[in-house]
């Protein structure tokens, strides 16, 4: 299945208090006025903000969901996401985790 907009931005706006911005003009989410995910300007993409750390392994997991331009091979913590090749479960934990790294510890499950 391809994942639309329409579908990432409901997934997104379920999360606990994600709002709808813009980032550079292109519509985003954020969560305590901090950005965590949004519209590529590469058709068919979004990008969502990501773990340092494990960005390296997202990427080579699924290397055609997670294809990197130049400017995001650049950032260490934005990955860049092609929806067509993205499955349902990576889009939800991507935004998912993208959120957390955002989002005041107050929202986050307790452990």
């Amino acid at each position: 299945m391809t994942f639309t907009w329409q579908e990432v931005r409901k997934l997104a706006l379920a999360l606990p208090e994600v709002e709808e911005s813009t980032s550079y003009r292109a519509p985003c989410f954020r969560v305590a006025g901090k950005a965590f995910a949004g519209v590529s300007r590469h058709e068919g993409a979004i990008w969502a903000r990501c773990d340092r750390e494990e960005k390296p392994f997202l990427v080579a997991s699924n290397p055609a969901a997670y294809r990197q331009t130049p400017h995001f091979e650049r950032s260490l913590t934005h990955l860049l996401i092609w929806l067509e090749h993205a499955s349902d479960q990576d889009v939800r934990e991507r935004l998912e985790d993208a959120w957390a790294i955002q989002a005041p510890k107050r929202l986050l499950p307790k452990p």
